[in-house]
């Protein structure tokens, strides 16, 4: 059988069976309910050129975890700062979708061999206007080759990860200090690698999530940008440059959402805290997966919705100009349904006029 008849066994198989609950989520999507070309072009148009917009990406699910495709502009309220906004652009179009799929390089036997048996199946989520890239990280970031729209690219890339994939075979890696991001002080002593690391954690997840996010940069504000992070959790604090904290601004900066793909055994999930705050933080979501057809599943329906979501922009009014940080909450008037975008948004100081 050829790639492209594999690629297209998988976008069948996937039609028919890539959500759960039952419902299907490329059923219910915003994209079951268009609005006119006019209608996306326009609030494209409006937001590649109000630079003051903030622009919110909101995923609305029912109690059941379906999304919710049929609310209208008027069903939302935005509060900054808790002052209620006025929407400037509303739209449930589908967006194309800028993805870093980032891929843990190291995690233990079992886990890497049911992450790469359905790591391909993310290829039948990639639609003709997305763009995809694969990193991997371990001690270090590895960004792999570059943005591509291409199905066989992808599933080159995605093939390359899946190589690389599985735990470490040298033992325990001493750290070597990369290039200092800061000029060194005086009579600042060198630093030596640790030993006798033993169990200790050698992975740097924090870094790889900025090294993703800087990859993102300059993808442009009328593409969904989003991280689909697939990782047992584990990250060695000492061995990263930035901390959550840094990683976390970037990742809100860029108008960036994580989706966090838990790789093992859900039964310890305290293990799953950073990617789980990483999502939360960032208006992202974790999905679990402890068997390997949950994880194919799994693939798909995360990038379904962060393609489909409904986007909100808003110029802001009555807000904390005194605040370089500023708190957003969005409700929707129907009852029972769960909200979920990023938590806030930065802005530079205002300049001090005499």
């Amino acid at each position: 059988m050829s790639r492209t008849s594999r690629i297209l066994s998988i976008l069948v198989a996937f039609a028919l069976f890539a959500t759960t609950p039952p419902s299907s989520t490329r059923s219910a999507s915003p994209q079951s309910t268009p609005q006119s070309d006019n209608s996306q072009t326009d609030a494209q148009t409006r937001i590649r050129v109000s630079s003051d917009l903030v622009i919110l990406s909101v995923t609305v699910k029912d109690k059941f975890g379906t999304l919710v495709p049929d609310l209208q502009k008027q069903e939302f309220h935005v509060f900054d700062d808790s002052v209620e906004q006025s929407i400037d652009v509303f739209t449930a179009d589908a967006f194309p979708l800028s993805l870093v799929v980032l891929v843990d390089d190291d995690l233990k036997s079992d886990d890497a061999a049911q992450m790469v048996r359905g790591l391909h199946a993310i290829a039948a989520g990639i639609s003709s206007s997305d763009e995809a890239r694969v990193c991997r990280f371990d001690l270090k970031f590895y960004p792999g080759d570059a943005f591509t729209a291409d199905l066989n690219g992808l599933v080159a890339q995605l093939t390359s990860a899946q190589d690389a994939s599985g735990p470490s075979t040298a033992g325990p890696v001493p750290f070597v200090t990369g290039p200092s991001w800061h000029a060194a002080g005086v009579g600042e002593p060198s630093q030596a690698a640790p030993t006798n690391l033993g169990s200790a954690p050698t992975k740097a997840l924090d870094d790889a999530i900025f090294s993703a996010a800087q990859l993102l940069h300059d993808r442009g504000r009328t593409r969904r940008k989003a991280i689909l992070l697939i990782s047992d959790g584990i990250n060695g604090v000492r061995f990263n440059h930035h901390t959550y904290q840094e990683t976390l601004e970037t990742l809100i900066r860029e108008n960036i959402s994580v989706y966090s793909l838990a790789v093992g055994s859900a039964s310890a999930r305290r293990k799953f805290t950073r990617l789980v705050n990483y999502a939360n933080d960032s208006g992202g979501e974790t999905f679990y997966a402890a068997k390997t057809n949950a994880m194919e599943k799994l693939y798909s329906r995360i990038t379904e919705q962060a393609r489909h979501e409904y986007t909100l922009a808003y110029v802001p009014r009555g807000n904390d100009r005194n605040s370089t940080y500023h708190t957003v909450r969005v409700t929707t008037t129907r009852e029972a349904l769960h909200v979920k975008t990023r938590l806030g948004y930065y802005t530079p100081p205002s300049p001090n006029i005499p």
